[in-house]
């Protein structure tokens, strides 16, 4: 046993016989970095997915007759299943295994991509979109917990915000892939294309990812507040009894909701506001989804290097990115048309998720490994209830009683909340890192 003082006090923490020879050798430290290419890569497979449908949504108008009502029930099925099975599923990866979770979750979505390429009518594709939010639902929480997992914790924010960047990323390439795909092949060519692309993706992570090589890994990472004693699981209730870790929830959602609002208004508002035509005006939102999505990996790489000696400043970070998107964002939707409200908009756009990667990193530094999944899964149910579906809700109400733009310059206002949220995490955090060193029975510490 060994003690590891940080800046909120000194813990005990067990330590893991690392071999001899693994700082000098190149495979181990190029291993976490694959981990992380590969589960990233299927998360963009997720997301092109996903996202492939709105690519064909007007071939399969045309083929079927369908109604927009029914097309837009094929989109809702996938996230209605991902909200409710999110969190479930993590903590069923976090007992039975995540790799195996992942790989399965992997070749799910995937198969029902294939069937979505092979379906006659509306009744067969439901029910494979069906199947894709089944297979999607927990990816995201259980594949960032096995990246972490392998890397230390001063590098927790950056790679939390590029994981969550990849949905942004993930959802362009299908949008885009699956247009030219359609367009030259044929619509059931752009689900095949996504679904190939997912398998080939879910058989090299199976050759190459193990629990036993993730637990080698995780190791060699250095002493940190705890380390799971064998055969030790914490409680799922520790979800939810820690202070800092219920303000982490809560910073984050409230922080996301504004960059939910923008990547779901943003084309309506350019429409709107210049004059666009829906395609120039899309066109033109999608390079603030891009900021939006380059922004959560840089902002979480600044977060790191500030964070480097002390983790407590990760919080000051995630406060500095919202103020900042909060101060562009109102300024900028409350001046007139112009290059310099765009620019405004941008530079708050670019931050209005920055706060994703420290409030994960927050998350998975504050709870025991065994239940890390789990604990980012609620995570991603708290982004989507609060955030993700909350915003651009609230900003439509808004808009019906007020205006599209005066809605827009209102919905900064919920960063108020989330840097509420952010200082009483940061007041309480010592004291989650101390329940969270007295968590495990002395047994499995010593």
């Amino acid at each position: 046993m060994e003690l590891h003082t940080t800046a909120a006090g000194t813990y005990r923490h067990a330590v893991v016989p690392v071999p001899a020879d693994t700082p000098a050798s190149p495979a181990r430290r190029r291993y976490p970095w694959l981990v992380f290419a590969l589960a990233f890569g299927l998360l963009l497979a997720d997301y092109m997915s996903r996202q492939v449908l709105s690519a064909v949504f007007p071939f399969l108008k045309t083929a079927w007759a369908l109604s927009d009502s029914q097309l837009v029930s094929l989109t809702s099925i996938v996230a209605l299943m991902v909200g409710i099975l999110t969190l479930p599923l993590s903590i069923l990866a976090d007992r039975w295994g995540r790799v195996r979770s992942l790989v399965l979750m992997a070749v799910l979505w995937s198969a029902a991509t294939l069937l979505c390429a092979l379906a006659t009518g509306y009744g067969q594709m439901l029910g494979a979109r069906f199947l894709v939010g089944v297979g999607e639902a927990a990816y995201g929480s259980v594949g960032i917990a096995v990246v972490l997992s392998v890397f230390a914790p001063r590098v927790h924010a950056a790679l939390s915000g590029a994981f969550m960047a990849g949905g942004s990323f993930g959802s362009v390439l299908g949008v885009g892939l699956g247009g030219v795909i359609a367009v030259h092949l044929g619509w059931r060519w752009s689900f095949a294309a996504m679904a190939i692309a997912g398998l080939i993706l879910a058989a090299l992570f199976r050759a190459v990812v193990s629990e036993a090589k993730l637990a080698l890994h995780a190791a060699e990472q250095g002493p940190s507040p705890v380390r799971p004693g064998i055969g030790y699981r914490a409680p799922v209730s520790t979800l939810f009894t820690n202070p800092a870790v219920l303000c982490a929830y809560v910073g984050s959602a409230l922080q996301i909701f504004t960059a939910a609002v923008l990547l779901a208004w943003m084309p309506s508002f350019i429409n709107r506001s210049y004059g666009l035509a829906p395609d120039r005006a899309g066109a033109v939102a999608a390079v603030f989804s891009l900021l939006i999505g380059t922004g959560m990996i840089i902002c979480g790489m600044i977060t790191d290097r500030v964070g480097r000696r002390d983790l407590a400043r990760k919080w000051s970070a995630a406060m500095v990115f919202c103020a900042i998107s909060l101060l562009c964002l109102g300024i900028g939707f409350g001046i007139g048309t112009g290059p310099l409200q765009l620019v405004l908009i941008g530079i708050g756009a670019f931050f209005s998720g920055g706060s994703s990667g420290p409030t994960a990193a927050m998350v998975a530094n504050l709870t025991h490994p065994s239940v890390r999944a789990s604990a980012l899964g609620t995570l991603t149910l708290a982004n989507s209830l609060l955030g993700l579906a909350l915003g651009p809700f609230v900003v439509g109400v808004l808009a019906d009683h007020l205006g599209l733009t005066a809605a827009l310059r209102i919905a900064p206002l919920a960063y108020l909340a989330a840097l509420a949220a952010l200082m009483l995490g940061k007041r309480v955090y010592p004291a989650g890192l101390a329940r969270l060193a007295a968590l495990e029975p002395a047994s499995t510490t010593l």
